[in-house]
């Protein structure tokens, strides 16, 4: 795996660039120059690039679009200490394919970067609040778009329940089946929404209002 890591913090970078290559990853660059990072990405094509949220030059944000217009299919994951609800969904809205924290450990982020990596959208574990109450709530919510159709009513409703962060055996529990038929409508899902994650039909959720609440 090839990373990038573009973030202003020069102990942090040095810091990073150590961990990953201890680990076997190939660190391609390591800069804390917005303009540059975006030059390098283009010309070096790393499997992934990790980005500072919260950078002087340019935000996070900023960069990220620059990413998406120039290199638009190479994956990027926000990587910072911001924990803002409105940071994380426009992330996401942005394009970003994960949102990770800058205290997890190690061998968490190394997880996330490699399921990134392979198709997958990743937040953090203890973010997943943040999206529930985008979820249930939101800027008001967008038209639902024609994919959401053919889910039928129980999908909709798992659907919410995965956007919460709950597990197989808790939405069994909370709808009174079977872990299994859980499993099974969570599989269904993900297909016809087209996605790899349950975060990543979580997030299409978000966007469309799909479940929130009037």
């Amino acid at each position: 795996m090839r990373v990038m890591v573009i973030d202003d913090h020069a102990l942090f970078r040095v810091g990073l660039q150590e961990l990953l290559e201890r680990r076997g990853i190939d660190v391609v660059a390591v800069v804390g120059d917005c303009q540059e990072g975006v030059r390098l990405a283009q010309e070096l094509r790393p499997d992934v690039v990790l980005l500072d949220m919260r950078m002087p030059e340019m935000t996070g944000i900023q960069v990220l679009k620059r990413l998406r217009e120039t290199v638009q299919f190479m994956p990027v994951a926000m990587l910072t200490t911001s924990r803002e609800e409105g940071d994380l969904i426009e992330s996401l809205r942005s394009g970003a394919r994960g949102y990770l924290l800058k205290d997890m450990e190690p061998d968490e982020l190394i997880d996330a970067l490699r399921r990134v990596v392979r198709g997958e959208t990743v937040v953090a574990q203890e973010l997943t609040p943040a999206l529930a109450r985008a979820v249930r709530g939101g800027d008001g919510p967008a038209p639902a778009s024609d994919v959401f159709a053919e889910l039928t009513p129980r999908e909709r409703e798992i659907l919410c329940h995965l956007a919460e962060g709950q597990s197989n055996k808790v939405i069994a529990r909370h709808l009174g089946i079977s872990d299994g038929t859980v499993k099974l409508h969570v599989k269904a899902i993900l297909r016809k929404l087209d996605v790899h994650s349950r975060v990543e039909a979580a997030v299409i959720a978000v966007e469309k209002g799909v479940c929130s609440k009037d």
